[in-house]
């Protein structure tokens, strides 16, 4: 086996994976972020869930928001849920680990706020009930998917976004998903701090 050529292969694999996205996801992240801007500006909070490596990308944004991203500015307001261990085992114990991110989305989500929904097959079922009980309290979902959109893209409504990265392999998902949080993060911060217009 050549390791070289074998890592070399995942950034190839990488960049070509990126490039694609950017040229379907540009516009619609767009959207997102100026809808972001609009809901955490207007006293509306960021919820955001996934599970396994989807649940440290729904972390590290919402650490991103309520601490900084590049540059210093005042705490926007994200809650994590997947990150309360307490939540989880009682919720998981009680109601079966479906119910996990539902359950929180129902005690904390309003009108108003913004669901970010990960699940790079578009098919979790807990992230699935969770924009289900989204929808029924009015709030606008922002789905990051994958490998078609799976089940997720299906329901999502016209008022919801989908960002849905063109690729199969779950690796190169998550690599655009950070990449697109990350650019959420700089869009939000280019529009409180006066870059763009």
């Amino acid at each position: 086996m050549d390791l070289i050529a074998k890592m070399t292969q995942h950034f190839d694999d990488s960049a070509e994976a990126l490039y694609l996205s950017a040229q379907e996801l540009t516009e619609p992240l767009a959207a997102t972020v100026e809808l972001l801007f609009a809901t955490l500006t207007n006293s509306g909070k960021v919820l955001a869930c996934g599970n396994g490596g989807s649940a440290a990308d729904a972390q590290h944004f919402i650490a991103e928001l309520v601490g900084r991203f590049e540059r210093d500015r005042l705490p926007l307001a994200g809650i994590a849920l997947n990150t309360d261990t307490s939540i989880l085992t009682a919720v998981g114990n009680d109601y079966g680990f479906d119910a996990v991110f539902e359950r929180q989305v129902a005690a904390l989500g309003q009108t108003g706020d913004i669901l970010v929904a990960i699940s790079t097959s578009g098919n979790s079922e807990n992230v699935m009930r969770a924009i289900q009980v989204a929808h029924e309290r009015d709030l606008v979902v922002i789905a990051l998917t994958g490998k078609g959109g799976g089940k997720i893209g299906k329901m999502l409504r016209d008022t919801d976004i989908h960002l849905c990265v063109p690729h199969e392999r779950t690796m190169r998902i998550q690599e655009v998903h950070m990449l697109m949080l990350h650019a959420m993060c700089d869009g939000i911060d280019a529009l409180l701090l006066g870059d763009v217009e």
